[in-house]
């Protein structure tokens, strides 16, 4: 048994809950993030992947501080999904201590949940990794070098974060891992994809992208806990004034990150008015646990004041939001999905219509259903066991019937 192999069974054989409670949100201020940084890269050895720099993270959290052996905030080279074009992002690194296991440690890319939009929502710039830090610290307990991306804007300001667009998220996982590669020494070629909320479907989509993307290295295996899969149901609940307020602040951010991208393309005026329009700022702040003024104004917001202004504004919303649904295409490794029947942001019957398309297409899923689950409530417990039986190649179960889930009775987990 490999070293990281007894470590995650430590961890569970002590009952300690991986949870996204422990992490949930952010206890701490961010940071300004550096005014010189987000150029597409001019050196022709730049390519996805290329690490450009590696810095010591200036406050570390204790519980990190403690199982860890290097913590770097590295600006890396990936691709966006808006246009191809590879532009420098922000990550940080932390490896475990001690030996590394023969082959060296194996590693894990960790998409975070939604921490916001703009540059200074970055993790790399919170003592607390915009509240990850739990979770991250118990990967690296249990043996893996895990890099947490910022997302494309987050962490640099000459760059706009293009908010759950997957294909660029996608990317910026795969490009952390052969950047950290570089910063790390005695690291593997395998790693895994684990994320929650936006960073479910970041570590989703890097599945479907790794086979066609400059990599070389091994994906074994992808966790997707909470996804926001597919949330292209938001336009009609708008249009119908049936969002929640966790739907509305999600819209709002999404709304406003593709008049950040695509300029003059997107009128705000069709999506907003009154109170929202009033309060657009606030509604946008960094999620932080003081931040609960954020909840308190969208749950004020009325149905109209989020109401798309005619039906083609409705279909433009709707086009916006199949762009980043997924699937988009097969995956290749097996994924462990997580999700709740009270997620506050995708409903159980969202994320259900997304895992019958990703059965169809032949993916190889497990499937934990929890009834009383969703969000932040969501309990990741099951993912290092899960983990662990990648690392030690044991084949995975497969909870997708053949041809498709929708016509089969329900199986394990579901």
């Amino acid at each position: 048994m490999t070293k990281s192999s007894l470590a995650l069974t430590c961890l569970l054989l002590s009952g300690m809950l991986f949870t996204s409670g422990c992490s949930g949100r952010d206890n701490g201020s961010f940071y300004v993030p550096p005014p010189s940084i987000g150029r597409p890269p001019n050196d022709t050895d730049s390519h996805a992947g290329h690490l450009g720099a590696a810095d010591p993270l200036p406050v570390l959290d204790p519980q990190l501080a403690g199982v860890t052996s290097l913590a770097k905030r590295i600006t890396y080279t990936s691709t966006t999904g808006i246009n191809d074009s590879d532009h420098e992002v922000t990550a940080v690194v932390f490896a475990p201590k001690g030996t590394p296991p023969p082959g060296g440690w194996p590693m894990v890319a960790f998409g975070h949940r939604a921490s916001g939009i703009r540059p200074e929502c970055a993790p790399s710039l919170s003592p607390t990794l915009a509240g990850e830090s739990g979770v991250v610290a118990e990967l690296v307990k249990a043996g893996f070098v895990v890099a947490v991306p910022d997302y494309q804007g987050l962490g640099l300001n000459t760059l706009s974060h293009p908010f759950l667009d997957s294909t660029t998220e996608g990317y910026n996982l795969i490009d952390s891992m052969s950047a950290s590669r570089a910063a790390v020494p005695d690291t593997s070629d395998k790693w895994i994809a684990f994320g929650i909320g936006q960073g479910g479907q970041a570590a989703w989509a890097a599945n479907e992208l790794v086979a066609n993307h400059r990599m070389g290295l091994n994906l074994i295996g992808v966790v997707s806990a909470a996804p926001l899969a597919d949330i292209t149901g938001l336009a009609d609940a708008a249009a119908a004034g049936e969002l929640s307020t966790d739907q509305k602040l999600t819209l709002v951010s999404f709304v406003a990150a593709l008049k950040n991208t695509y300029g003059d393309d997107v009128n705000l005026d069709e999506y907003r008015r009154g109170a929202a329009q009033e309060h657009w700022d606030a509604l946008l702040a960094c999620r932080t646990a003081s931040s609960d003024e954020r909840r308190t104004l969208a749950s004020q917001i009325s149905a109209d004041d989020l109401r798309p202004g005619s039906p083609e504004a409705v279909a433009r919303l709707r086009g916006f939001l199949q762009k980043t649904a997924l699937p988009q295409g097969p995956t290749g490794a097996p994924m462990l999905v997580i999700y709740g029947g009270r997620d506050p942001v995708a409903p159980k019957a969202w994320t259900e219509q997304a895992l019958d398309r990703a059965c169809v297409m032949g993916d190889v899923i497990q499937i934990e259903f929890q009834p009383d689950g969703g969000g932040d409530d969501i309990d990741t417990g099951s993912a290092l066991g899960w983990i662990n039986d990648r690392v030690n190649a044991v084949p995975p179960r497969d909870d997708c019937p053949s041809g498709t889930v929708a016509d089969e009775p329900p199986r394990a987990g579901r």
